[in-house]
């Protein structure tokens, strides 16, 4: 059990958000795309299974690696679990060679952008 809940099982958003390394902002974002529930406790306050831990720290794994919340949802089924641990299935790879090749785009149009940039700038100043 995770520091001191509100019932058996159930921790407050702040607490969740100590557990996982990320604000109640950002809870309440990942609820609002569908990829986190919770209950109201009496008072009205956010309660969560304890469990959410897992899958929380699960889809910041899948946030750190590059993956958007879109792209987190195909891990839905498989979220409750190590993610990081479990072979890769054949949707997951789909997902990230399609947002390695996004990024690789858009890093090449960066690119592209920066060296007309430095050149206008060599000319600018004949360095």
């Amino acid at each position: 059990m995770i520091g001191v809940a509100w019932e058996v099982g159930r921790v407050r958003i702040g607490e969740l958000a100590r557990a996982t390394g990320t604000t109640a902002r950002a809870l309440r974002h990942y609820e609002q795309a569908g990829l986190i529930s919770s209950e109201r406790a009496p008072n009205g306050y956010r309660v969560y299974d304890e469990r959410t831990v897992v899958r929380v720290r699960n889809i910041r794994h899948l946030l750190a690696v590059g993956l958007n919340l879109d792209d987190v949802r195909v891990f839905l089924p498989c979220l409750d679990r190590d993610v990081a641990a479990a072979p890769p299935s054949d949707t997951g790879l789909r997902v990230a060679l399609e947002r390695l090749a996004v990024l690789n785009q858009r890093i090449a149009a960066q690119t592209e952008v920066r060296d007309r940039l430095e050149a206008a700038l060599r000319r600018a100043t004949g360095v």
